[in-house]
């Protein structure tokens, strides 16, 4: 089996976020995992630490080579590690867990909804949104959440009845403006129903439409004299869109495109894929080929879209490049935007070309110095010899002795002369 050599590919691996595929010899990947600095996370595989974890230390036993995806963020990366996790299945990613556990947002499954941070999924027909990078940053969206929609947090049972009996009374949360009182008929059901839709909406990325119905509430306000609340919640609204800025991967209006980019020097051209659904970034690809022949990167995209998007099952009503193709055909858009988010999207295809390219030549070129089988045996000889210049001619002298002595150079007691000279060159 052939073991990684770190050392030799260090140099070509970037210092940013992206996701890290360790392959087999068959290239089927047995790892996928995410970084906010690709090279110090592969470094880390390949320390001299014997506290790793047994699993950690087989997986790279077993692994005969790397590949890697650069992004934008550390939350593009995560998507894309899940959605890779999910299509190869990798052995050594056990439920989408790499030594540690992940956080989900529910929205239970109950009357009056609530809205909270777990751990464990528990199939009850409640909707849960994530796996999030970590429970800090699913906290986060919680408090952006909580302070857009005031929630019950407790864990009464409000059904009709109970409510329409008096069973409970308004805690603190409602003196303090973080719920509504639901428990005592204070809010309908369909106004709290309204907030978590909105609440999904956010969670999904859906963000046009909580802003849409943030900016009614304001207006409704103003209209009622209610000045103080409407800048309260404008002030939310300038939070969310805070919010909204830091998370979208891309500009969430990017329903469903492929983008393609192309490279080409003298002797191959290079072609990343990456597909976008609903702003999110989830996969991306890059390979090489070998030119035969004078193409354009237009030639080269028109062999390559279509193989791509069949591979990836893709079918994507738009495609985007960077160099016009051939290709065309009435049933998908082609756009080579100059500007904007799809532009940056370009650019983000682009930049994973150079850093793939980066790897690949500085792998080529250290496989064409490693010397033969031949080479090494003649530069073992030439130390061993305290010779100034590897041999390129030897010759041997092959003289016949009887039980190691009386060598022979003629015939004698009817012992046949053998004097032979054998030359040997050694291509």
């Amino acid at each position: 089996m052939r073991r990684i050599d770190f050392d030799k590919i260090s140099s070509s691996i970037p210092r940013t976020p992206g996701i890290y595929q360790f392959l087999n010899k068959s290239g089927t990947p047995i790892y996928i995992g995410k970084a906010k600095n690709l090279k110090s996370r592969l470094s880390s595989y390949f320390t001299t630490d014997q506290h790793r974890q047994f699993r950690t230390r087989m997986m790279v036993s077993h692994a005969e080579d790397i590949k890697w995806t650069v992004v934008e963020s550390e939350a593009d990366a995560f998507l894309l590690e899940n959605t890779l996790i999910k299509r190869h299945l990798p052995r050594y990613n056990v439920m989408l867990k790499d030594g540690k556990s992940y956080s989900y947002i529910c929205i239970k499954n109950e009357r009056f909804p609530r809205v909270f941070f777990t751990r464990n999924i528990v199939r009850d027909g409640s909707d849960y949104f994530g796996p999030y990078t970590s429970k800090w940053r699913a906290n986060i969206l919680l408090e952006l959440i909580r302070d857009l929609f005031p929630l019950r947090t407790c864990h009464l049972n409000l059904s009709e009845e109970n409510i329409e009996a008096g069973k409970y009374k308004v805690c603190l949360e409602y003196h303090i403006s973080n719920c509504e009182g639901p428990c005592e008929d204070l809010e309908t059901e369909p106004h709290y129903d309204d907030k978590i839709d909105q609440i999904k909406n956010i969670l999904k990325g859906n963000f046009g439409p909580v802003k849409k119905h943030l900016m009614s509430q304001i207006e409704y306000y103003a209209e009622q004299l209610k000045f103080e609340k409407a800048q309260e919640l404008k002030e939310k609204m300038i939070a969310f869109e805070d919010y909204q800025a830091k998370s979208t991967v891309v500009n969430p209006r990017i329903e469903n495109i492929d983008v393609f980019a192309v490279e080409i020097d003298e002797e191959f051209a290079f072609v990343n894929y990456i597909r976008v659904v609903r702003g999110a970034i989830i996969n991306s690809h890059t390979e090489e080929v070998k030119l035969k022949v004078d193409l354009t990167e237009g030639d080269i995209l028109e062999t390559f879209i279509p193989s791509l998007r069949d591979r990836f099952n893709s079918n994507a009503p738009e495609v985007v490049v960077s160099h016009k193709p051939g290709w065309v055909t009435e049933e998908i858009k082609v756009t080579r935007p100059q500007r904007g988010d799809k532009k940056k999207l370009i650019n983000l295809s682009i930049k994973n070309i150079k850093f793939f390219k980066l790897h690949f030549y500085e792998q080529r070129a250290k496989f064409r110095k490693k010397p033969n089988h031949q080479e090494r045996i003649l530069e073992t000889l030439k130390s061993d010899l305290n010779m100034d210049q590897i041999p390129r001619h030897i010759e041997c002298f092959d003289n016949s002795t009887m039980q190691g002595s009386n060598t022979t150079e003629h015939v004698s007691n009817g012992t046949e002369q053998v004097h032979a000279i054998a030359t040997a060159r050694v291509q």
